[in-house]
């Protein structure tokens, strides 16, 4: 082309950044500049570029060079740098261009506000908000990211006031219903959550995957599944996110039938047929079998698995040891050291719990102590805690508190607790006093430590003061709260509370438990 203008050239290089050759873009705007200034268009399409290229350096100079061209009075100029510092620069960076601007429409407001989210700075996103409001009027997009973001911190008056606005100003989109139906679920207020996913004329996965979510997070689980079912039924394919909140969800129940239909219909949809997010869709079958009891099919699910990170690994020999299989844990640690695949913390942690769980005291020690002169990572607060509860399990409780004493890092309560219950188990009275005032001295309130020291107690005779840590908890009142469980039957979850009688099936429970519990003094 003999003749070519500014158009030609900036259609040129919008042609490579848009196909994600952001480098040959570049190139080709640097050779325009031989012939041409560019002008605010080509300067768009640059800095649209550069945030594909994520080059902070490259990016300061096209800032740069919008200034020295008198192009930075451009409002979408303006608005294009600031969403590339968003994207890769400091939170600094962001404000201070932000303030410098003498025209803040409401597209700069969002992306400013966008930054705080994107970082989680709730109070900051607030404050600009108000802010903003003396200045633009907020868009559905501005309602929509303040919304996100209050979700996290769970406001529910300034949640329901946003909504409140949203109204009155008639900005009104799925995408902001959504939103809201998040915010709602995730505050608990099930009905108006519901109201608004009623309200949504086009439920897609995202609609269904917040509704469920929050049934699942406020112990409406019979509830989720069947909204999965009517999900399914209205042609809408869930993502892997909602299968996995199912999942886990499953697992967390014990609802081992459940989690195999959630499992067998991602098979037959064959979910497994593209590469993202499936190693993480898996792992959660994976530890749903695990904590199912399914450790064998768990084992196949791991074996089956295409391509295994440290998560997998380390969730299947966190499995093995809480299922008692503390060697497995250790050849399967083997297998993964073998296999190229580099431990982490986390990793450690599951195979330091699976010896304790398993007794092997040395296996344990041995795995403590290769965590840095073989792997270089420096064992955390967390690990000796494993130790101390491996020690105070096999007996070792003068080694389990000299361990204690001579770690850099401070000790906790978890840690005390620990070396607390490694007491109670022996009946070793003075050093299971020892660590109860240290607990206490660290979380007075916590009932639990109370118990736990009332039962050590116990556990060598010490009546008196057991009565004692009792009026203790009496004075201050302090109650441990009731157990409560869940079971399958019949493809519905039922949730029981330690002396609750509000179940419909209620007479006819007692009486099945007062037949077995007859039938177990018959037999003993």
């Amino acid at each position: 082309m003999s003749d070519r203008d500014l158009v030609s050239w900036t259609s040129m290089i919008s042609g490579y950044v848009s196909e994600g050759n952001v480098a040959s873009g570049i190139s080709m705007f640097n050779k325009m500049r031989m012939e041409l200034e560019p002008n605010s268009v080509t300067m768009l399409v640059m800095l649209q570029g550069c945030c594909g290229f994520e080059s902070s350096i490259y990016g300061r100079q096209l800032h740069g060079y919008v200034i020295k061209n008198g192009l930075l009075s451009n409002g979408a100029v303006q608005n294009s740098i600031l969403r590339m510092y968003a994207k890769f620069g400091t939170i600094e960076q962001v404000e201070d261009f932000f303030r410098k601007l003498d025209r803040r429409d409401v597209v700069s407001w969002n992306i400013c506000i966008s930054s705080y989210t994107s970082r989680g700075d709730v109070v900051k996103v607030r404050d600009l908000f108000n802010e903003m409001q003396g200045e633009v009027t907020p868009s559905i997009e501005t309602l929509t990211i303040v919304i996100s973001a209050l979700t996290k911190l769970g406001i529910l008056c300034q949640g329901e006031s946003l909504h409140g606005l949203a109204i009155k100003s008639g900005l009104r989109d799925d995408v902001l219903q959504t939103s809201l139906l998040d915010f709602y679920a995730k505050c608990g207020k099930l009905e108006s959550a519901d109201k608004l996913f009623r309200e949504i004329p086009d439920r897609n996965c995202i609609t269904y995957g917040a509704m469920m979510f929050g049934l699942i997070q406020n112990g409406y689980f019979n509830e989720a599944v069947g909204l999965f079912s009517q999900m399914q039924a209205s042609g809408v394919d869930p993502g892997a996110e909602i299968l996995r909140n199912l999942i886990d969800a499953f697992a967390n129940l014990g609802a081992l039938k459940l989690g195999k239909g959630v499992h067998g219909y991602i098979i037959r949809k064959s979910f497994y047929e593209t590469e993202e997010c499936h190693t993480h869709l898996e792992t959660s079958i994976m530890n749903m079998y695990i904590r199912c009891g399914s450790i064998s099919i768990s084992r196949v699910c791991f074996n089956r698995m295409f391509f295994k990170d440290v998560v997998a690994w380390t969730s299947m020999i966190e499995g093995y040891g809480s299922h008692g299989l503390g060697f497995e844990s250790l050849k399967l640690f083997d297998l993964m050291t073998r296999e190229g695949i580099k431990p982490n913390n986390v990793t450690f942690l599951s195979l330091l719990s699976a010896c304790s769980h398993s007794g092997l005291v040395t296996e344990g020690y041995e795995a403590f102590y290769s965590m840095k002169w073989r792997f270089g990572i420096e064992p955390h607060l967390d690990h000796y805690t494993c130790l101390v509860d491996l020690l105070g399990r096999s007996g070792k409780l003068k080694e389990a508190l000299a361990v204690i004493l001579k770690m850099l890092a401070f000790p906790d309560s978890r840690i005390w607790g620990a070396l607390l219950s490694g007491s109670r188990i022996y009946g070793n009275r003075e050093l299971g006093e020892y660590a109860a005032q240290r607990l206490l001295e660290l979380e007075p309130d916590n009932v639990g430590y109370y118990t736990l020291w009332s039962n050590t107690q116990a556990s060598v005779g010490q009546w008196d003061e057991v009565e004692e840590i009792r009026r203790v908890m009496k004075e201050n009142d302090l109650k441990k709260k009731p157990g409560w469980s869940f079971i399958e039957a019949k493809g519905m979850i039922h949730v029981f509370v330690s002396g609750d009688d509000s179940h419909h099936h209620v007479k006819k429970i007692y009486e099945i438990l007062g037949f077995l519990s007859r039938m177990i003094q018959w037999f003993v």
